[in-house]
């Protein structure tokens, strides 16, 4: 059963399945509402959404679980506009992002 997202006085269950559409992901924990609707922003957001939605993700979520809402390209290619939106993990995304780079595991510098 979906949880009942219009009533902030009551405690959301989060959860780390984000292979179940309607689980509010754990890195959501201000923000909440289901992978599903997480998904759907992504792919329909305006670019300051999206981008907003993005930092959050690679800001809050755990490193593994990023990957299930973008890919290594993209963050390479909007980090410029990422960046801000990521605080005290911008320098590890930065220097992973990088080290890839060198590595040639992605095609092109984060811009």
């Amino acid at each position: 059963m979906p949880a009942d997202l219009s009533n902030p006085e009551v405690a959301v269950p989060l959860s780390s399945d984000l292979d179940d559409e309607n689980a509010i992901p754990y890195f959501l924990w201000d923000d909440p509402m289901p992978v599903s609707e997480v998904r759907r922003r992504l792919a329909t957001a305006s670019p300051q959404e999206r981008d907003r939605l993005l930092g959050k993700i690679l800001r809050e979520a755990r490193d593994p679980d990023v990957w299930r809402f973008t890919s290594p390209e993209e963050v390479a290619a909007r980090f410029s506009s990422l960046s801000r939106q990521l605080g005290r993990r911008r320098a590890f995304w930065e220097f992973l992002l990088n080290r890839w780079h060198k590595e040639g595991l992605l095609e092109h510098r984060p811009a």
